[in-house]
């Protein structure tokens, strides 16, 4: 009985000690981050010669719904750097709307639906033009600034083999979609940014991905149903030294701009957390194996549960504290205190766009939203929960209101 007591307690102290890691570690990270200096300066482009080095390959996939085509377009004709070629496959869709003749446009229409994300990638890459050393990654509603390709050949002239680019709101304007960018602005800074600043594995996106074209055939994706990031993040990181992040090479994503859209999405990406469970363990365990904090590091960042249920978790912890351990509810206290300032000042010191500071208040909102969607994951077994966008927004306007 003894032992069984012992055991129980063992227990309840390594998951106290799990979860206070992942409440206080970003707290780490935002100190590290001002007491270090940067090795990368930013980069600024004074020479925007038409001679380039590395030839992209930008692919789009685009299923059903053409509408954000020809912003797209548009943002990726405005490029001062010349070495690329945009492919957009049209999934099922009606491209007669679709007429381009510039050489740096290809407009890809499949004989028969491919439904699916990865089997369209495939399709572009199977009809390049030409040989393309790096290939990056979008969905049909980004846009990119017009200096995404200089700023982005810099890394890959250092040496990187995967860059995930720095996205940005392509829209701000309703409080679901601040409170959206909210979380991303944290996000980039505890796993892009402070760890390309430390030398570390910067986690990546479904989007704005770059990579080695080669690299990334050599990618097994099996039969991939939700998490398609997380497939190619597990793997490209064993593969790799580092994934880099690429502070300025901008591309801009839409947000969601109601509740219900943010309920869906969170619910997909939940799905997506428990149904990659097994890749962010992999990579947990090649970072122990190979003794690389990069890789550690980031498998610990994949099998860090969704933010909901971590707080759930602490929620049970300090009731049951409050009967057999009364001094951890105040540490737990302490701990949630100085969590909630260290993300109130990550949001302050890291954001770019406005009012994203003053639009803390409604996070009460993205909890609730979570909660419902919590209860909502058997809904993405039989069901993708894409996403739907409605704004149709050009990069010029993006760019105006920056600089206004």
């Amino acid at each position: 009985m003894e032992i069984i007591k012992t055991i129980g307690w063992l227990l309840f102290y390594s998951i106290n000690l799990i979860l206070a890691f992942y409440f206080l570690l970003p707290v780490l990270f935002l100190l590290l981050h001002f007491l270090k200096k940067k090795d990368t300066p930013k980069i600024f482009i004074e020479n925007k010669s038409p001679e380039s080095d590395t030839s992209f390959a930008a692919i789009v996939t685009v299923h059903e719904d053409t509408r954000f085509i020809p912003p797209l377009i548009d943002s990726f004709l405005k490029q001062s750097y010349k070495n690329f070629t945009l492919y957009v496959v049209a999934d099922n869709c009606d491209i007669t709307g679709l007429n381009y003749s510039n050489e740096h446009v290809i407009i890809l229409k499949p004989v028969q639906p491919l439904n699916s994300k990865i089997k369209s990638i495939n399709y572009a890459t199977e009809n390049f033009i030409k040989p393309h050393q790096v290939m990056i990654i979008f969905d049909s509603d980004n846009l990119i600034h017009p200096d995404y390709f200089y700023s982005l050949n810099y890394y890959f002239k250092k040496g990187f083999k995967v860059v995930q680019t720095h996205m940005l709101s392509k829209d701000t304007e309703s409080v679901y979609a601040k409170l959206d960018s909210i979380g991303h602005i944290y996000y980039t800074f505890i796993e892009r940014q402070i760890k390309m600043e430390l030398g570390l594995h910067s986690a990546i996106q479904g989007l704005g991905i770059a990579l080695d074209t080669a690299l990334y055939h050599e990618i097994n994706y099996n039969n991939v149903i939700a998490g398609f990031d997380k497939k190619l993040q597990s793997q490209l990181a064993i593969k790799v030294n580092q994934i880099a992040f690429a502070e300025d090479a901008i591309v801009y994503d839409e947000k969601v701009d109601d509740g219900a859209a943010l309920e869906k999405q969170r619910t997909r990406w939940m799905y997506s957390y428990f149904e990659n469970f097994q890749e962010s363990w992999k990579l947990f365990k090649a970072g122990i194996k190979t003794m690389n904090m990069g890789r550690l590091l980031l498998g610990t960042t994949m099998l860090r549960p969704p933010m909901l249920v971590l707080i759930l978790l602490v929620t049970i912890i300090i009731v049951i504290s409050l009967f057999i351990k009364p001094v951890l509810c105040i540490i737990w206290l302490i701990i949630l205190f100085i969590f909630s300032l260290n993300f109130i000042l990550i949001i302050a010191t890291q954001s770019v766009q406005k009012g994203m500071l003053a639009s803390i208040v409604y996070i009460p909102l993205v909890i609730f939203r979570q909660f419902r969607s919590l209860l909502k994951l058997n809904a993405a077994k039989s069901d993708f929960l894409k996403t739907e966008h409605t704004k149709i927004i050009y990069i010029d306007e993006i760019l105006n209101n920056e600089s206004t």
